[in-house]
């Protein structure tokens, strides 16, 4: 049987559903994103695009390119609840869903052809009961596997729909650079491009033997398998997630001992918070130190039973801390803490004063999930930065 993959994903997601919530920003340029120094792009709307803006740009850097633009911080609450509401959207088009991110996923059709006119058709009312649900576009790519599928989706952004037939896949390939086969960075691209490979239908008549020489045998065979436009992967529906974590850079690097560890208990409630929301634990725990200019260690340690509470978490990324060498005289640029190694709860063990905590927690986190995740905060965090 034929497979039918369709793969979606939404149109600048974030700058879109600020652009849908508020009328004054739209047709405008809207960068969302770190508004300090050192922050950087998480999404720019297509107007701002036009200037050279993209995702993963410097923030000081797409200001100056675009300074007319509305910058804003993002709201991501608000963008997982639209999130949920596009995914349960395409539940009711595919029971096998796997969600990629906050803003794509995968669906497989295949076995489907009876419910649709046309795989084109059934992408069309995807995209509109999208559209009519949530104010928004989104892009769509159909085709016989995963990565034809996501290439699709991305060939005619925004509130695009390209379907890929099998038999038209080498010739949609072939002018195509090499650097759009998932897998092939830009180290990969000049290794493939030194050896004579620039276009994905030159790597079509590559001599393997010769491939695997320069890149190995796993990686030979992929390229050469994609290429062609194979591609045997399944769709997952339960791709679990592999940590939670938080993490902040700062606009001028701190000094203080103190004023560090206050980061890292609120990275660790904002960690602990989403941890139990998902109703995961972890049993690993890991702090991420970057010092000026740019060196950056990470630290874990791991634990016999999972946690879940921020004074559990908080405790770990303390002691890592405290027990790191950091070099003299160096400030420290950021600070993360993420939880790893997750499980559900139900497979936490009970420490002698887990009750005690449950209770405690269970009131927190019903507090936050009505009012808001900063409803509540230690009073260590509420201290100005220079009182002891």
């Amino acid at each position: 049987m034929e497979r039918i993959i369709l793969h979606i994903d939404m149109d600048a997601f974030f700058a879109s559903v600020e652009q849908r919530d508020h009328e004054e920003y739209r047709g405008k340029p809207v960068i969302i994103g770190g508004l300090g120094p050192r922050g950087v792009v998480s999404t720019a709307s297509y107007e701002a695009r036009k200037f050279g803006v993209h995702s993963a740009m410097p923030m000081v850097t797409a200001r100056r390119r675009c300074p007319d633009a509305i910058f804003l911080p993002g709201d991501h609450a608000k963008y997982s609840a639209v999130s949920r509401q596009i995914f349960s959207v395409l539940a009711r088009f595919s029971p096998v869903i796997e969600q990629l991110s906050i803003d794509e996923g995968f669906l497989d059709l295949t076995g489907m052809e009876r419910l649709m006119d046309s795989p084109r058709a059934y992408g069309e009312a995807i995209k509109r009961a999208v559209r009519e649900e949530t104010g928004l576009t989104a892009s769509v790519g159909v085709a016989p596997n995963k990565f034809l599928a996501k290439l699709a989706s991305d060939m005619e952004k925004p509130d695009g729909l390209v379907v890929i037939r099998p038999e038209d896949a080498e010739r949609v390939l072939a002018p195509l650079p090499v650097s759009r086969i998932f897998g092939v960075g830009k180290k990969t691209e000049a290794r493939l491009s030194a050896l004579g490979f620039k276009t994905i239908g030159q790597l079509t008549a590559a001599d393997r033997s010769r491939l695997a020489r320069a890149l190995g045998d796993r990686m030979a065979a992929q390229l050469i398998a994609l290429a062609h436009g194979l591609d045997d992967r399944p769709v997952e529906p339960t791709r679990a997630a592999q940590s939670i974590g938080r993490e902040e850079t700062f606009a001028e690097d701190i000094h203080s001992r103190e004023e560090a560890e206050r980061v890292l208990l609120s990275l660790s409630e904002e960690v602990g918070w989403r941890l139990r929301r998902e109703g995961l634990s972890a049993r690993t725990v890991t702090l991420k130190l970057r010092f000026a200019p740019f060196d950056t260690y990470t630290r874990q340690q791991t634990f016999p039973d999972p946690v879940s509470y921020d004074e559990d978490i908080f405790a770990a990324a303390r002691a890592l801390f405290r027990a790191f060498p950091s070099p003299p005289g160096a400030g420290i640029r950021l600070l993360g803490v993420s939880a790893g190694n997750l499980c559900t709860e139900g497979e936490l063990s009970l420490f002698d004063d887990h009750e005690k905590k449950e209770k405690l927690y269970g009131a927190i986190d019903r507090l936050k999930s009505r009012f808001g995740e900063n409803i509540l905060t230690r009073a260590a965090l509420t201290k100005p930065k220079d009182e002891p």
